[in-house]
Order: C-alpha cells, then structure tokens, then sequence
C-alpha cells in the first residue's frame, strides 16, 4: 500500500462550541484526557538528577529556577542571584512542574488511519511515512509544495537545525513561526532604526534605576509580573485602552481607543518639540533623519490627538514633561502597540519620541520593546523566519547566502529565496500554488493565529500535516501525524532572553518511554530524505558550535559564546565575536549599528486600522493574554491551579455597554466581527472604555479569541492586526 492511501482526508466540520478541550467530531478523536486520546498513557517514574539550574520555560524573562525530585513530584524554586527574577516567580513559573506529570502527554507516535481516526504507531512507521509523502508531494508539485511553520518557544539549537531542514532537506522557501505573530513589527522598526534587533538593548535590572518609564501597549504586571520588580521605582506612564494590573500601579494612564496608538505617539513627540524639550546635540550628533519625521508629525498638535485618541490634552503634555524632564527615562513597547496593520510605524514613532529626548544609547535611558515568548529574541535570530538565515543574516544578501552555505556545506544557489510570511502561509495552505503538507513544531495555529477558523479549514484541507508537540494540541488534533517530542525539563539548549542574554536550558529528567527529541525527529527525516547523517546532529551542543560559525561575522553573532562559557556561570550578550569577547549586554552606548553609526529617525504617520465600529459593528474589540495563562493555552490550560484561576474565556466589558446590549455579568455573549463569532462569558468591569470589549487568546474551540479578528497586515513586518476587530456584542445564540 502506498504511504498516501495511508492517511484520509480530514472530514469538515462546524467550529466547536464548548469552552473546554476540543470535542470529538465524526471520524476523528478529540485531544482530551487519556480515555479519548491514543497514546496517551500514566507515566512512570524517570531518573532524574537531585538538581538542576535551568529556566522557566514560559515568557521571555526567562526566571532562573532550580528543579528537583521525580517526574510525578518535580519541585521548583526561584533561583536567588539571577538577577532578572531575584528569588521570584509567577503564578504560572510555582506551577510548571505540573506540565511534567500532565495526564495526556504524548507518549507514541500516531497515524491517522483508514477510519480517519488518530492511533498509536511505531516511530519507524510514523518517519517512513512522512518522509514518503514529503516526497511524493515534492515530485508532484515542487518542493514549495512543503511547507514548516516553526515557533518562539524552540531553543536556539532546535530554532537553528529547523530552518535547516525546510531549506536544505526539503529544498523548501515556505518556512515562517509564530513569532511573526509576536515580535516582528518591533523587530521592523528597530532594525530601521538602530541597525539592530535587540529587544532590550540594556540588561533588565537598568529599568531598576529609572525615574520615569513609558510602557506603550505593555502590561507586565499580567504578562511577566517579576519584572515589575525593576519598575518599582519609575513612575510610569501606561499607555493601554484598558485599566491594566499594570496601569493601576502607574503614575499616569493615557487610555486611548484602540488603534490609535500611532496619533497618540505623533502627539506625545509633537509635544516634546513645540515645549522645547527636543534634545538638540544629541539628535545633531547621533541622529539622522529628524526634519522629515518632525514634517509628518507636524499636523498632530494635541488638541488634534485628542480627537483622535480620546486622550486628554492635558495628559499629553503631562507625559512628555514627565518623561522630559527625568535624568533615567525609557520608553518600552509591548504587543499592544505592535499588533496593528501599522504595528512598525507606530513603533517606529515611539522610537522617534525617544530619539527625540535623546533616550536610546545611553547609559540609565534608552528604548527597548518587551519580547514575548520563551525564546522569542533568539528565535527570530536563528533562521526560521521566512526571509533570514542564522545569525539575523538575510537571504537576499549574496555575502550571507555564502557564508551558511558553506558552513551547511552546499552550494549557495541552492538556498531557496524567501518565503511567505506566517499568515500568508497559512492562508495559502492547499490553495492553488501553496504548500500541500506542513509540519508544524512548538506552534499551536488553530488557535493563535487570526481568522482561526479559516486557518483550520486551510489546515483540514492539506494532503499531509504533521505535528511534532507534547500534549495533543488543537493543532495536534487536526494532523494526520503527530510525534511525541520532549519537553523543557527533559532536554537541553540554549535561549536568548529579552536582553539578548544567553542562557542554558539543562534536562533534569529522562524523557519518558516513546518520545524523542525534536533534534532527533529532523536528524531521522533528513536522512530519510537523503540528507547525509552528519549535517543534522542530534546533540544540542554539537548544533551550537555549528550556529557559533553560522552567526560569526553577522549581526547576531554568538561566535564566542559555548556551553563552556555559559555552564561557567558568565552572563554573555550577543553579539559576542570571540572567546575573550565579555559579551555586550548595552550594544549602543558608543554607536548605532548602522555603518555611520547613527540611528534613524522614520517619517511615519497615523491611518485608521482595517475594521473600525460602524452601524453594524459598534464596537471595538482587543484581545491580549491574562496572569494565569500563556499563549494559546496549550500548555497552561493543563496545570489544574491555573485552570482555577482562569478556567474559561471572559469578554470584559463596561457596565454601560452591557446594558446597552441587554447582557449582564455571568452571561455567555456572542463576539461577532465580519470575519466570525467567539462565545466567552461576559465579566463586567469599569477597567475597559464603553466602546471597548477585551477577549483572552488563550482559549480553544468557540472561546477562540481569534475567531473575530481579521487579516490585515502591516505591510512592511506582516504582523496580523490582532489588537483591533469591529465587533457586535449581542447574548449567545440571539440572531441578529
């Protein structure tokens, strides 16, 4: 029997409707508990070490823990002297152990048979099945026709020997990751800018000597609460249309409508020239660029950004005063300023408000954006973004292209050309001209990436998709096969936090019976793919010294950075060109990164997002994450304290706008915008604007925040614009 008889279309089927796990659907089982999902099985008890250093395998700060005891009663505790935690956790950092003993962990391979059911399979059986149909697929339809979708949590070695494997195993341009999701309008802005994409471009613990901090779209005290630690002393100025943790603790709160972050930016530097608070020498002598960026934000006087914002004037000016007028000032986005078909441009106009004061390359002061997952700043570094290579190099760059060819010891004619972008990707998946079979890994797309219902038809329709995770995701239950990979406490590698520190990731238990490591997996695909042995290693430090010589030279360059350096205890920051390089943890203090080492002022200006309220849609929607949960939900809906914490999907809105839409607290609410329906329960609160709902991303079937929001694209970082949708808010199941 040929391996394409072997797997069956996936059936259609109409988006579920539960808050829970995803439910059964006919022909196909659901990623459930153990009773309702092969493979799955009670674990035993594994070897593991009394102790192990390592980090917390959630949000970029990456906190220092130390673990301890067995698989069914792992323990961990905060690592006293790393300095970005400093002996503290969140909520979802105590319980982490708990993802370790999780009941329906994957623990064998399985294959999508003639029943069109999910069933435990060998590892033999699984690998010599996919890489049949990777091939047949390729003869039929090119090598284009594959496609990888990689993810901002993978350790570096694994981010690396992905991007590898799509480019040179299967010859393939079509790879993106969930990052694309998070980082990349920041990362736009920043390259323009500064030359460079570093997060924080300063080491944490210098936001703990600030008097004034700007947060733009950032809300810490939820999204990585021991950061907040360093902010205890600045006062802080929250911009965020809605009354976060992190805005009640803040010294000022600029609440404007969503959408408009980019006018309020343009009024706040607007602001800082017309009361003379521009710092002249420094923008003469560090800058370049300023008069067209003062030419496009000239029109936006405040009583204008008012209009627009629904920020007072007042409040405007007192931002800028205090931000003017301090001796150690930052200005810091996050994911609510950056989320938006002009994410880059509004970032790139926070950062012409920090030029403006003279802020960036300075040593107590400076600009810097909060990276979201576990290895989102080493992630978008090491070659699985569609249009770059290791080491921040570019795939349009000859000099690049032939320094990783040689390293990966193949011509350099032979690397693809860029790909598409990640939504862009999954829009095109089994469409005429796009990829026939995608392998997703560390990625959960049915439920975090935007038109969530599209993608997962897009997903259903493909001839082949692969899942390589360790619980069975929403993803994971739409694959033809799924293969059981490790998790964080049970391998090794490296991750690069937020401030462009490096750090080790050690395994402090054996993986269970039946999974392998995600090394591993691509090791076995390629040589089955014909890729000789060697050019895919298994072993994380051996792919390390490979991504040292890939990056040396280039603007991420780890070159001097080894396991020896780091398991001494050094704290090293890219970029590290050497052995006896200390690292640079504060990249700009005597220059940018551009060749005449100035930073660059962009002429941005403000336009309206994609969907904005109208007769039928009179609302604006935002979506963003909550304390007790992390991304898509995959890993902490798991974690039974976090589940009581937050055990469902909320809409949070104003009191006035539930009544006037005759809803009330408790009550389930239909969400509804041009692109679907999200069904989560109303949660009453006077956080938010009477024009503003806020929805949770973290939760599956119809709770799906991403089920409203729509496809636009910032056409410069293709960031998806998750942050504004027009909505209708109405009870559940009542007709419009």
């Amino acid at each position: 029997m040929s391996a394409e008889r072997d797997i069956r279309r996936r059936p259609a089927r109409a988006e579920a409707t539960t808050h829970g796990p995803v439910p059964p659907r006919a022909g196909r089982r659901a990623p459930g508990r153990s009773a309702s999902f092969p493979g799955v099985a009670r674990q035993t008890r594994e070897g593991a070490a009394p102790e192990s250093a390592t980090h917390c395998p959630y949000c970029a700060l990456q906190c220092a823990t130390v673990l301890s005891g067995g698989r069914e009663r792992t323990a961990v505790r905060p690592a006293a002297d790393f300095p970005v935690n400093r002996g503290g956790l969140c909520q979802k950092g105590w319980t982490a152990p708990a993802l370790l003993a999780a009941p329906d962990r994957l623990l064998s391979p399985l294959v999508r048979g003639a029943d069109g059911e999910l069933a435990p399979a060998g590892w033999e059986q699984a690998l010599d099945l996919v890489a049949g149909r990777l091939r047949e697929i390729s003869a039929r339809h090119g090598a284009d026709a594959l496609a990888v979708f990689g993810g901002g949590g993978l350790t570096n070695e694994k981010a690396y020997t992905l991007g590898k494997f799509a480019r040179i195993a299967l010859g393939t341009a079509q790879i993106d990751y969930n990052g694309r999701f998070c980082m990349s309008s920041a990362a736009a802005a920043a390259g323009h800018a500064f030359g460079l994409d570093r997060g924080l471009p300063f080491p944490v613990t210098d936001l703990a000597e600030a008097d004034v901090i700007l947060l733009a779209g950032a809300n810490p005290a939820e999204t990585m609460p021991p950061l907040m630690r360093h902010l205890e002393r600045a006062d802080l100025v929250v911009i965020d249309p809605r009354r976060t943790r992190t805005a009640e603790s803040a010294a000022l709160h600029l609440q404007p409508a969503p959408g408009t972050d980019l006018a309020l930016a343009l009024g706040l530097l607007h602001v800082a020239v017309t009361e003379n608070l521009l710092d002249t020498a420094y923008v003469q002598a560090r800058t370049t660029g300023f008069d067209a960026a003062w030419e496009s934000c000239a029109a936006w006087w405040p009583e204008r950004v008012e209009e627009v914002t629904g920020v007072p004037v007042s409040d405007l000016r007192t931002a800028v005063r205090l931000l003017g007028g301090a001796r150690r000032a930052y200005v810091l986005t996050g994911r609510g300023a950056e989320q938006h078909s002009k994410g880059s441009d509004t970032v790139a106009a926070f950062i012409n408000l920090a030029l403006a004061l003279g802020l960036p390359g300075r040593s107590g002061r400076g600009f810097g954006t909060l990276t979201g997952q576990g290895n989102g700043q080493g992630g978008r570094e090491m070659g699985q973004k569609a249009d770059q290579l290791p080491g921040y190099r570019s795939l349009t760059d000859p000099a690049d292209r032939a320094h990783i060819a040689q390293v990966w010891g193949v011509a350099a004619d032979a690397l693809p050309a860029p790909g598409r972008s990640a939504y862009e990707l999954l829009d095109s998946l089994a469409t005429p001209g796009g990829p026939r079979a995608l392998l997703v890994f560390g990625s959960n797309p049915a439920v975090s990436a935007p038109r969530a219902a599209h993608v997962s038809e897009r997903l259903r329709a493909l001839d082949l998709l692969v899942v390589a995770d360790f619980v069975p995701s929403e993803t994971a239950a739409l694959a033809d096969v799924v293969l059981p990979v490790t998790q964080w406490a049970e391998e090794e590698g490296t991750l690069t936090s937020l401030e462009g520190r490096v750090l080790r990731r050690r395994a402090h238990l054996d993986p269970p019976p039946g999974v392998r490591t995600d090394l591993e997996v691509l090791h076995a695909l390629a040589v089955r793919l014909g890729q000789p042995a060697h050019r895919f290693p298994t072993r994380p430090r051996e792919v390390f010294e490979e991504l040292r010589a890939a990056s040396a030279g280039a603007r991420a360059d780890y070159s001097g950075i080894s396991y020896a350096r780091l398991d001494a205890g050094e704290a090293l920051h890219w970029p590290c060109p050497s052995g006896d390089h200390p690292g640079t943890p504060r990249p700009f203090l005597d220059r940018f990164a551009h060749p005449d080492g100035r930073a660059r002022f962009a002429a941005v200006d403000h336009r309206p997002p994609a969907q904005t309220p109208g007769p039928a849609f009179p609302l604006y929607a935002t979506t963003g994450r909550v304390l007790a949960h992390y991304q898509s939900g995959a890993q902490t809906r798991r974690v039974p304290e976090l589940m009581a914490a937050a055990p469902q999907a909320v809409v949070e809105m104003h009191p006035d706008t539930a009544r006037r839409f005759h809803l009330a607290e408790d009550q389930l609410a239909d969400i509804t915008s041009a692109y679907g329906t999200t069904r989560a329960r109303v949660r009453l609160t006077r956080a938010v604007r009477a024009d503003t709902v806020f929805v949770p991303f973290h939760f599956p079937g119809a709770a799906r925040a991403n089920l409203f929001t729509g496809d636009a694209l910032d056409p410069r970082s293709r960031m998806p614009e998750f942050k504004v949708s027009a909505v209708h808010v109405r009870p559940a199941g009542e007709r419009p």
